[in-house]
């Protein structure tokens, strides 16, 4: 017969404190007005308490007949109730759940917000379309290798920051005890030469198209309009990285002043950055506009109106059967730029680039934007690709570097 009455329980739910039934089976109420039913058992001479649930929720009767169950469970049929109970909430937590639960915790302490949309959003195009619904506690080396192997030696860098993540998920994982062990290691089964193939060390620039063959290829570009091939297009245009143009939002844009200023949040160096708009640019955002979604503001959405992934715009350039890489495109308009004259100081902060020379870095405080009435350098940089790309002719001929025409 236990030691608590119906009567004593209802009035125990008022004042905090440890009430003992009997055989292990207590009730234990805090201060904050939270009550559980608890039974301690001994097993392999270790002592565990479990929870029953909420004295709230359970009567002392249900709470008695719970705890019965688990003690025979325990004592005559020898089973390790605890870890069954922990694994039981493991199957539930998915590797979904686990990651953006991660990620909510750990967002405010990493360097940037592109870092904390980069990090989830990698997750989210490579590993949750296979992981996302297995239970954490059931996740194993080859399932981590299955995700990573297809993206191994195309995109190494990304392959291992995938790998990493994913790890630190199911480390996370363990911790909260949805997990019975520990992710495997990037020095063990997930090393390279091990379970994944050894990545091949030589590094090659990133593929570059021509200058000479942009034009053309924004003409075959334009056929089929779709998110993915406005956004290249814009990236060509503006010689921007591919993050800037994903992540780019209405609101960083003023079509009057014909000025695009970029976030920090979105840089690479965590400086925001002005953009001057070619004509060529303003026309492609006025297509842009006609597919605005209206509860958006991203300006080339994915799906759910969310930025486009990073693997978009390469697919837009496989698609077309082009064997270049999209950060080249920088390339072939800093070779573009270089054969027509204008000064490397300009297209260099057009690229956004950091000026290598302290000194220099000092000194020169000016962006070449100039003012409305006076374009700076920028601005004729960036209206003279712009009617480039757009074929390189005029009515009155050739585009010179300055901006005028032959």
């Amino acid at each position: 017969m236990g030691k608590l009455t119906a009567v004593a329980v209802k009035a125990a739910l008022t004042s905090p404190g440890t009430y003992q039934d009997g055989e292990g089976l207590f009730l234990k109420v805090d201060k904050r007005g939270g009550a559980s039913w608890l039974l301690r058992i001994q097993r392999d001479g270790k002592r565990q308490d479990i929870g029953l649930g909420s004295a709230k929720l359970l009567t002392l009767a249900e709470a008695r007949n719970k705890a019965f169950g688990l003690r025979k469970a325990v004592k005559l049929d020898n089973r390790d109730v605890l870890t069954e109970k922990k694994d039981e909430a493991a199957a539930k937590i998915s590797f979904r759940e686990a990651a953006c639960q991660y990620h909510s915790e750990n967002k405010a302490g990493w360097k940037s917000d592109v870092y904390s949309r980069q990090w989830l959003a990698s997750l989210e195009n490579y590993a949750f379309p296979k992981l996302g619904k297995m239970a954490t506690g059931t996740i194993t080396a080859a399932d981590v290798i299955t995700v990573i192997t297809p993206i191994w030696q195309e995109i190494p860098e990304t392959a291992r920051q995938v790998r990493n993540r994913i790890c630190a998920v199911l480390d996370y994982a363990h911790a909260k005890g949805w997990r019975s062990r520990e992710a495997p290691s990037g020095n063990g089964s997930l090393k390279a030469g091990r379970g994944l193939p050894r990545q091949v060390k030589s590094r090659e620039n990133r593929k570059a198209m021509p200058y000479v063959a942009v034009p053309s290829f924004l003409t075959a570009l334009r056929r089929r309009p779709s998110f993915g091939r406005l956004a290249l297009e814009l990236l060509i245009l503006t010689g921007v990285r591919s993050q800037e143009v994903r992540f780019s939002t209405w609101s960083e844009f003023n079509l009057d002043e014909r000025l695009w200023t970029i976030s920090g949040d979105n840089m690479k160096r965590g400086k925001s950055h002005a953009v001057p708009l070619s004509d060529a640019a303003l026309a492609l955002l006025s297509r842009a506009a006609a597919f605005r979604l209206p509860d958006s503001d991203v300006v080339f959405p994915g799906a759910a109106g969310k930025p486009m992934s990073d693997m978009t715009l390469l697919k837009v350039l496989r698609d077309m059967k082009e064997p270049y890489h999209v950060h080249g495109f920088r390339s072939a308009f800093t070779d573009w730029a270089a054969n027509e004259g204008f000064a490397d100081a300009v297209v260099e902060a057009a690229l956004a680039h950091k000026t290598p020379d302290a000194v220099q870095a000092a000194y020169r405080r000016t962006t070449y934007l100039g003012t409305p009435d006076q374009p700076g350098a920028r601005v004729k940089l960036m209206d003279a690709w712009g009617r480039y790309c757009l074929g390189g002719l005029t009515d009155t001929g050739i585009v010179r570097a300055d901006g005028t025409f032959i």
